[in-house]
């Protein structure tokens, strides 16, 4: 019975849900930016889960129509990171903004999380003010790539067992 109690709140921890009044007088007292944002942002589990499959339907609505303009690699850059950002947002209304911004921020993927915007802002740079295809082009595969790490880093063990395959796969000694 305490496994399955324990099950419960992992589970309301996931979607944002309060476990006990104790943890939330905790954040109560202390007092941040988001703390305020997350108690202002209080939706039903209802509202969150139209919210998370509203942005994750338009963020992979843009990714695939992305792929119609792919020859335009301006347009496609533009649309492909757009989805991105929303199929990105939707998670937060899943487990909140606060708990999305400190998972991201989490010594495990920090660096993840940094590649992977940094790709958004160079992809958008080329696609927006250089306007060349081919940078454009390759900022859309570092995106890509920066997305798949980042991705990764949510499965335990993912990111070495991944490396492991990529240095067997091209290890030039036989």
């Amino acid at each position: 019975m305490e496994k399955m109690s324990r099950a419960l709140e992992r589970a309301k921890m996931l979607v944002g849900m309060d476990v006990d009044e104790e943890a939330a007088q905790e954040e109560a007292s202390s007092s941040s930016f988001f703390d305020d944002f997350n108690r202002q942002c209080t939706l039903s589990t209802q509202q969150r889960l139209y919210g998370f499959a509203i942005c994750l339907v338009a963020g992979l609505a843009c990714t695939l129509l992305s792929m119609l303009v792919f020859f335009n690699p301006i347009k496609f850059g533009i649309t492909f990171t757009f989805g991105n950002l929303l199929a990105l947002g939707s998670t937060a209304f899943l487990i909140g903004p606060k708990r999305q911004l400190d998972m991201m921020l989490d010594p495990v993927r920090i660096y993840a999380t940094a590649i992977y915007f940094a790709s958004i802002v160079i992809a958008l740079l080329c696609a927006l003010y250089v306007h060349n295809k081919l940078l454009t082009l390759l900022a859309i595969i570092l995106e890509f790539g920066a997305l798949v790490w980042y991705s990764l880093s949510y499965i335990p063990f993912a990111r070495s067992m991944v490396t492991k395959i990529m240095v067997s796969c091209f290890d030039t000694e036989f």
